[in-house]
């Protein structure tokens, strides 16, 4: 059995640490997570479905959920064989592990309508799942407010930093990083045009808009 601690931790941090367990297990077994709250139940318990694991789950205490899934061999060499390997600097850029030509675009410092701090936090959690996907963009593309995620303060940029390690392209709008005064302030990434960002954006196969 692999105990996973997720107590604490935002979504979707529960369901890629579990995830990553589940890579881990050699010819199946259990994997058993804590978390603190029933949303991160229904993912968990979503995602076991949708994998074919056996799932149960059971409030242990206040504020405290045990998740334990019990996963086949077949299931288990399946997940083992989704994991990206470990990538050392010297050899990036590489492919992007993905065969469609896909384009996110993010064009504001936050995901959706509504409360700014939601809004701040839906956005982070998104590019952190964004990093922990098998299959990556080929480009990510950033402007208007959007061009405070590539820069100095910016929540995002260890997993923006991991994704182009991985070979995803990222690209800040220049006039975007002028308009706010900050373009002395990129942190990941580089600088482009609009040009570009409409040449992305039409070649590509899908475009992705959180």
């Amino acid at each position: 059995m692999i105990k996973v601690n997720a107590i604490g931790d935002a979504c979707p941090i529960p369901v890629v640490k579990t995830k990553n367990a589940i890579r881990e297990l050699q010819g199946g077994g259990t994997v058993e997570t804590l978390v603190d709250n029933e949303i991160a139940v229904q993912n968990l318990t979503k995602m076991a479905n949708q994998k074919g694991y056996d799932v149960h789950s059971e409030k242990v205490a206040d504020n405290e959920f045990k998740v334990t899934m019990t996963v086949n061999a077949e299931a288990a060499q399946i997940a083992a064989n989704s994991a990206v390997a470990p990538i050392e600097e010297e050899k990036c850029p590489i492919t992007p592990l993905n065969k469609k030509n896909i384009v996110v675009v993010i064009r504001s410092n936050q995901m959706g309508n509504g409360e700014e701090e939601l809004g701040k936090a839906l956005l982070k959690g998104f590019i952190y799942a964004l990093s922990q996907q098998d299959t990556l963009p080929s480009t990510i593309l950033f402007y208007n407010s959007g061009a405070y995620i590539t820069c100095e303060d910016s929540a995002s940029i260890e997993d923006l930093k991991s994704l182009e390690a991985q070979g995803v392209e990222i690209l800040t709008c220049g006039t975007c990083l002028n308009f706010y005064g900050i373009t002395d302030k990129l942190q990941v990434g580089e600088v482009t045009n609009m040009y570009v960002i409409a040449e992305k954006m039409t070649q590509a196969d899908l475009i992705v808009q959180p």
